[in-house]
Formats: structure tokens, C-alpha cells, sequence
């Protein structure tokens, strides 16, 4: 999950006590640094789809994941309180997280990305739950101080972007969203989004299978 507009303070620096996500899409690469427009190589053959994923760190008593070396993630400097094992396993699998192609976000969440491609531990069974951010941006509005998750890399023909977070509970989210901050890019969202809609998924792995399944929320707790 190129930029135009001016990005705000980017989540890596940002300290979340308590924060459940694990993994965000929409974070910046480039030095870390939000306000610098990302370049790239002209060579490169393959089309620049998304921004890594930004993953929260491990708690310390955790030993770091290998990332790949291909599109590896961005890891922030704020670590997990606490993670249980199939939590764990997810986040060592999402580090290969990544979209189809550059079209993603005009497709169902579940057709978006790789996944088909997590492969868990056989004998864990988990519900994460998943929210995700679809948007256009009206041309001409100052994003400056809007969220970082409403950020990605915009289809550069519809203007389309896709933005998610998985979190390890519903509760994580509700807690994380009822923050001032977010409150206040709710506010400034409307006046800056031709196209803003927010959908809610159910990250199912069950016991007996190494995949995960994508299914639309339809009420109560989730994880934890």
C-alpha cells in the first residue's frame, strides 16, 4: 500500500500505549519521514503497488522476525504489550503481506491482497478483526493533518486508495479510535474525501487448516 499530498507525523514515532494493531498499511518508507516524497528507481521493472506495511514491534521478551528481503515492512519503535501465540504467528506471516496488483483497492478486501498466501501454524485457531479505509481525495484538500492510515499510494488513474489495520481485538480498535487525534481526522476526513467509506472484516484461522479466511463483521467481540 505516488504520494502528492503532505503527510503527518508518522505512526513508527508515534507512542500508542497499549496498542493491539498489527499491522498497518500506508506507512512511508523513506527515510521514515512523511513529509518527503518517496523516489524511486526509473529502472525498476516492477510498478511501485503500496507502502510496506507497518508492523508494531514485538514485546521485548520476543526475539525479532527475519523480514523479508523483498518489500520488507516497516517495524515502529513502539512495542506490543503483550501477543499470544497465534497472534504471533500472524505477525510473523504478514510480513509477506502485500496486494495483488496496482488495482487493489477498487477490489473486495478479500481479492485485495496476498491471503491465499499466509500459511499458520495447523493447530491455532484465531479471530483478528480488520479495518479498512477506502478513499479518494478531493483535489485540492490539505491532508496535513488527517491520520496517517488514510494514506497509501492512490491509483494514479481512478485516484482510488486502500488503507487497513488488523488488530488483535475489536476492543484494541475501539480503544485506539476513541483517542482525540482520531477524532479529530474523522472531522477533517469529510471536508477532504470525495469517496470515504470504512468497512470491518473478521481475520478467521481455525484449527485443522494452515489458511486464513476473510469474513465480513457482523457484530460482537472479535479476538480478545
Amino acid at each position: 500500500m505516488s504520494l502528492t499530498f503532505a503527510h503527518p507525523v508518522h505512526l513508527a514515532g508515534y507512542t500508542h500505549p497499549g496498542s493491539g494493531s498489527l499491522t498497518l498499511v500506508g506507512a512511508d518508507e523513506q527515510n521514515l519521514n512523511p513529509h518527503n516524497v518517496p523516489v524511486y528507481d526509473e529502472k525498476k521493472s516492477a510498478p511501485v503497488l503500496y507502502l510496506p506495511p507497518l508492523l508494531s514491534s514485538l514485546p521485548a521478551n520476543f526475539p525479532s522476525t527475519p523480514s523479508p528481503s523483498e518489500n520488507p515492512p516497516v517495524i515502529t519503535a513502539t512495542r506490543l504489550p503483550d501477543i499470544d501465540p497465534a497472534s504471533l504467528s500472524l505477525h510473523k506471516a504478514l510480513h509477506y503481506f502485500r496486494p495483488y496488483d496496482e488495482n487493489y483497492a477498487a477490489k473486495p478486501y478479500s481479492e485485495a491482497f496476498n491471503w491465499d498466501e499466509l500459511v499458520l501454524p495447523e493447530h491455532e485457531g484465531r479471530d483478528w478483526y480488520c479495518v479498512v479505509f477506502r478513499s479518494r481525495r478531493t483535489a485540492g484538500s490539505d491532508g496535513t493533518w488527517l491520520l496517517l492510515y488514510w494514506y497509501g499510494i492512490p491509483n494514479q488513474e481512478s485516484g482510488l486508495n486502500l488503507a487497513t489495520c488488523i488488530w488483535q481485538s475489536r476492543k484494541h480498535a475501539i480503544a485506539a479510535n476513541s483517542r482525540p487525534h482520531h477524532i479529530q481526522a474523522m472531522k477533517l476526513a469529510v471536508a477532504s474525501y470525495d469517496v470515504y467509506d470504512l468497512e470491518r472484516y473478521v481475520l478467521r484461522k481455525v484449527v485443522g487448516s494452515t489458511g486464513v479466511t476473510i469474513e465480513p463483521f457482523t457484530g460482537g467481540d472479535v479476538g480478545w
